[in-house]
């Protein structure tokens, strides 16, 4: 039976909304507003809220609310050693999906014989 590099995979990353959010936090890593990130991963208010404050608490992210001119805007983003540990789980997923692929392909290929010496009539 082939064994995968599941073990690898960072559980904190692996929910859909973690993985939405960090991310769209990789592809800006000067950091976006709260509602610009709550759009990109179609979360509500609540359950991004929710995903931040975990995140924040294993410094994967930072918000930092700025206020001036008009409505204070909290700004989210990842953090040095999230941005590591992010992409060290991006690497591990890959190294899982390639081992999937090989494995299917393994399979999927049609068992090689000799071919018979035919004589045409």
């Amino acid at each position: 039976m082939t064994q995968f590099a599941l073990g690898a995979l960072d559980r904190v990353f692996h929910e859909r909304g973690r993985l939405a959010i960090c991310s769209a936090l990789i592809a800006h890593p000067e950091g976006i507003s709260f509602t610009q990130l709550q759009e990109a991963c179609e979360l509500t208010d609540g359950n991004l809220n929710r995903h931040l404050h975990a995140l924040a608490e294993m410094n994967i992210v930072e918000t930092r609310r700025i206020t001036g001119k008009g409505r204070p805007q909290t700004v989210v983003r990842i953090t040095r050693a999230g941005r590591d540990r992010f992409l060290d789980y991006i690497d591990a997923l890959e190294s899982v999906v390639r081992d999937v692929q090989r494995a299917r392909k393994r399979k999927a290929s049609p068992v090689r014989t000799a071919p018979a010496n035919s004589t045409s009539q």
